[in-house]
């Protein structure tokens, strides 16, 4: 499935956003499933998650490209796999930001407020995404320059912002995951959006060298 033409333009944003999103849940599952297989094994081969040791994945939701193949490719063979969980706290510089809990197979997870399920583990399981080396984040759409329309909720965007403040060591590593049906051909970064460093799909490997 080819990309769709950028078409910010001719309609708003929130009105893009309802459209790959309805693109992406048309997948058939066969199809998903073979998709989230070739971007796992294709992800697999990389140097950041070969060299990595505490890598982040999401849990998959409403059409998502699925990161749990690569998951249990790789958690407990010399890597710690961990979940983005919201914020506790709601107020002052963490409201709206997300921390990365430690994934344990055996574990209770337990749903948060968008219905989307989260590790319960706390403590010193819970992380700061500067603790990570990489990071598999999800999308709405993409470029081949991997700028990235996300949900419009903004997680991501505050919780990776002091990257932007580092000119040499950015930690961790960004990589976005989708189906290429997702891909535009171009998007306009807004100020406050955090480029990825690759995003990668079932049809290719898409690299940025918007950062250090």
């Amino acid at each position: 499935m080819g990309g769709v033409p950028p078409p910010h333009k001719m309609q708003s944003l929130p009105a893009l956003r309802v459209q790959l999103r309805s693109q992406r849940r048309l997948i058939r599952p066969q199809m998903q499933r073979a998709h989230a297989i070739s971007v796992a094994k294709r992800l697999a081969a990389t140097q950041p998650v070969l060299n990595a040791t505490r890598i982040a994945f999401y849990w998959p939701a409403d059409g998502e490209l699925d990161p749990r193949p690569l998951m249990r490719m790789i958690c407990g063979k010399g890597k710690q796999c961990y979940l983005p969980v919201l914020s506790p706290i709601r107020i002052g510089r963490y409201r709206g930001r997300l921390w990365f809990a430690r994934h344990l197979t055996a574990a209770r997870m337990r749903s948060n407020r968008f219905g989307i399920p989260e590790p319960t583990v706390r403590g010193r399981h819970l992380l700061r995404p500067l603790a990570l080396d990489v990071l598999i984040i999800p999308l709405v759409g993409f470029d081949a320059q991997c700028h990235r329309i996300g949900m419009g909720g903004g997680f991501y965007d505050r919780t990776l912002a002091y990257l932007s403040k580092r000119k040499y060591w950015k930690r961790p590593r960004l990589i976005g995951v989708a189906h290429e049906c997702q891909r535009l051909e171009r998007i306009e970064p807004r100020t406050w959006d955090v480029a990825l460093d690759a995003v990668v799909t079932e049809a290719g490997f898409y690299s940025s060298r918007c950062r250090g």
